[in-house]
């Protein structure tokens, strides 16, 4: 084993345990810092907090067979301020806007502004580049309760040339949104920093009841526009008004050591939707959501064609989802495609579906998927392990047309996604329950290829029927085996299921089955 360090701020690191063990670490073990013990950990993934800027560490990981050291920096800073200092009051009544907002404005470059325990109400805030939010142990900066304090942000203004702005957007479209609680635009080179909390306090607003009535779309807990260099790096960020995490058309984005959680009958609260954006980590990270854990997006089509920018180059590692309609998903908004993505050493507990891709007609040309590898992955009670769909009936006005539901073989045109190469492998997974792999490409465009390696998926003996994609006309199942429809090439290596009602394997129009070690009685 190796110790990996993921990231280094001016007051925090965040390091991985490198091995093969989804999640949890493979044994119990002691985080030292200049050989003084800090806490036991037993995950891959763990953190430091309260560090010295500009100041050399020696970190060790000490379990009962192994020892490694790293040796790590953390970074320089101009000046650290207290949001006190600026007449921030703490005790969560008093309205703490201005202050916090002054504080931010005055920072000067490489400056890090500290929230101490306390709770700090704010209405939402502006963030700037060059700078760092610290949250300590028991900090908690808690969203304002009042929806008509929210500010507005258009989708987009036109400039004084005619050139468009973009400043907002909300499921794959520009469209205007309240300000989200934390927003930076066209920013760069920003760290929020924990161990504090990040609080939407949604359960206290309008904003989970009665939403479809609303004048414009709900704010996310934190959006990230057009910004680049962007670390985010053990908070507890929870009850967003919506999506919580939202980085949007941006770059270089380091998600580490987050929890982030909603109540599971909260609405559209996924955790983590990055939208058109390239180079993103998200590396030991727990959800526990009312959506999607982890969506990845690309707008709808008027934007895959505005802008043609694909999700790409996006790495999931060592990640826990816990509850959510979805752990990894990728659309539906996918307008310009998502290219290059890795999901590697994640635990699924509880989930509707674990690795869930969905898609449909009129999502264009440039929704374009491929390069997608998802390996080494437990799932625990998940009711469909794997859904590829390519008839998604939701977020859409003719999400009920003909055109979306037809089984005919339509033109290949404009509106036509396309869907490349899929890959599957060391996938276990115990107590499904709807079915252990649900696949459903279009008649026009198949898949092109899906492949299975070393996959053991075991059906919960008391198994509750279920809808395993979101379709029109949609049939309840119930301990399905694998269902592929409309896939060109499929590989079958070393592929067991168990508790499968019927056959443990449904094909149909397909070019090219290839089966190893797969047993069908």
């Amino acid at each position: 084993m190796n110790v990996k360090l993921l990231f280094s701020g001016v007051c925090s690191a965040c390091f991985e345990l490198e091995n093969s063990e989804p999640y949890y670490a493979p044994e119990k073990f002691k985080v030292l810092l200049n050989d003084r013990e800090q806490y036991e950990c037993d995950r891959n993934v763990f953190s430091l907090y309260g560090l010295q800027p500009d100041t050399e560490y020696r970190l060790t990981a000490r379990g009962e067979t192994f020892e490694i050291a790293v040796e790590f920096w953390t970074m320089a800073e101009r000046c650290c301020i207290d949001v006190r200092d600026f007449g921030a009051v703490g005790d969560g009544v008093h309205d703490d806007t201005t202050a916090i907002q002054t504080a931010i404005g005055c920072l000067p470059e490489n400056g890090r502004l500290i929230f101490p325990a306390g709770t700090w109400l704010s209405r939402p805030l502006m963030l700037k580049s060059h700078i760092t939010l610290e949250l300590r142990e028991g900090a908690a900066l808690l969203g304002w309760p009042q929806r008509e304090d929210y500010p507005v942000i258009p989708g987009y203004v036109t400039d004084t040339k005619g050139v468009e702005v973009h400043f907002g957007g909300f499921e794959g479209n520009a469209v205007p949104m309240y300000q989200s609680l934390l927003t930076a635009q066209y920013a760069e080179d920003i760290t929020i920093v924990g161990p504090g909390t990040v609080d939407g306090n949604a359960q206290n607003t309008d904003f989970w009841t009665n939403f479809h009535n609303f004048p414009t779309a709900r704010p996310r807990l934190l959006f990230f526009n057009r910004c680049r260099n962007i670390n985010v790096h053990g908070i507890h960020a929870c009850n967003s008004p919506s999506w919580q995490l939202h980085p949007y058309y941006s770059e270089k984005l380091g998600f580490y050591d987050l929890l982030i959680s909603a109540p599971k009958n909260s609405p559209n609260t996924d955790a983590l939707d990055p939208e058109s954006c390239s180079d993103v980590d998200i590396i030991g990270c727990r959800f526990t959501v009312g959506d999607d854990c982890i969506a990845i997006k690309s707008g709808k089509i008027e934007l895959g064609r505005k802008f043609n920018k694909p999700a790409e180059y996006h790495t999931i590692r060592n990640c826990l989802m816990e509850f959510g309609h979805g752990a990894i998903t990728l659309g539906s908004e996918i307008g310009a495609g998502v290219r290059e993505l890795s999901v590697s050493q994640c635990l699924f507990r509880g989930t509707d579906r674990g690795l869930r891709i969905k898609s449909r007609r009129g999502r264009g040309k440039n929704c374009r998927i491929d390069g997608v590898s998802f390996e080494n992955i437990r799932m625990e009670g998940v009711l469909t392990p794997v859904a590829v769909n390519l008839w998604y009936n939701c977020c859409d006005p003719d999400r009920e047309s003909e055109y979306v539901w037809s089984r005919e073989k339509l033109p290949v045109d404009d509106r036509t996604p396309y869907m490349g190469s899929f890959r599957f492998k060391n996938l276990f997974c115990t107590d499904a329950e709807v079915a252990a792999c649900y696949i459903d490409g279009l008649p026009e465009a198949p898949i092109g290829e899906v492949s299975f390696d070393n996959v053991d998926i075991r059906f919960s003996p008391d198994a509750k029927p279920g809808v395993p994609i979101m379709e029109n006309f949609a049939k309840p199942r119930c301990r399905l085996g694998l269902y592929l429809d409309n896939v060109r090439r499929i590989r079958l290596n070393n592929v067991r299921l168990e508790g499968v009602d019927g056959k443990k394997l449904l094909v149909g129009h397909v070019e090219e089955l290839e089966k190893n070690n797969f047993c069908e009685e």
